[in-house]
């Protein structure tokens, strides 16, 4: 397979941020698998790299006090399981993705310990300290897929309780649960914005930046955690 350059689609990507309208009174923030899990250095059993923990989770810290001070809600999406049989049973390549990692060179104590991946109860299902949960922050903590829809209440919460319209994302993995809340969103037709800044993968930087890559080009919006800041300023008032 060759190697295939990133496309240059920075004028059109720039112009449709420019077009971007994000009114706090009808945008939610929501975070996916931003737990211990993933993010912390000894205790996640589905570890992103370091660096990249700790930038997602010092930009997306910046961002979720940004946003609870201008009233926009924080909702938690957090992968929970019962236990070993439901992890094989959800999906074969899951199932075979945990006996090939548990075999690989562990790279955090809870994976030397054969810890499971987000067992209930466990640590790993914790959000990061930096990220919550705060005091008027959602929680919806059985999320089983890559989807944060699929037999959770989170459009409910969306569309019923809270009543808005722009879907702020942020999490754990760019190319895999992120993207595809990015691609529901897009369907229950959500104006849909992902947070460069505040989300990584465990799968490499180059499915990370195609996550970001599809978001900007076909589903919604890429901001950095400065420009949401700007338009959220821009229309608080309006």
């Amino acid at each position: 397979m060759g190697t295939i350059e990133i496309e240059d689609h920075g004028a059109t990507i720039k112009a449709l941020n420019e077009h971007l309208q994000i009114y706090p009174t009808k945008t939610a923030i929501v975070t996916v698998d931003m737990h211990r899990g993933h993010l912390d250095p000894v205790e996640a059993t589905l570890p992103a790299p370091v660096e990249e923990s700790k930038r997602v989770c010092q930009n997306a810290h910046d961002l979720l006090t940004f946003a609870r001070a201008h009233g926009i809600p924080v909702i938690h999406v957090i992968a929970v399981f019962r236990g070993l049989a439901e992890l094989d049973k959800l999906n074969p390549r899951i199932a075979a993705s945990r006996v090939v990692l548990s075999k690989a060179a562990p790279k955090t104590e809870a994976q030397r310990r054969g810890v499971l991946h987000n067992i209930q109860g466990s640590i790993q299902t914790e959000l990061m300290p930096e990220i919550g949960p705060e005091k008027g922050d959602y929680i919806v903590d059985n999320k089983k897929t890559f989807s944060i829809f699929q037999g959770t209440d989170i459009e409910h919460l969306l569309r019923i309780i809270l009543e808005v319209d722009t879907v702020v994302l942020m999490g754990i993995n760019t190319n895999t649960c992120v993207l595809c809340a990015a691609f529901e969103s897009f369907n229950l037709a959500y104006k849909t914005v992902v947070i460069s800044d505040c989300v990584a993968s465990m799968y490499g930087r180059d499915l990370h930046a195609l996550g970001l890559q599809n978001v900007a080009r076909c589903l919604g919006w890429v901001l950095t955690v400065n420009e949401f800041k700007e338009k959220v300023r821009a229309y608080s008032k309006v």
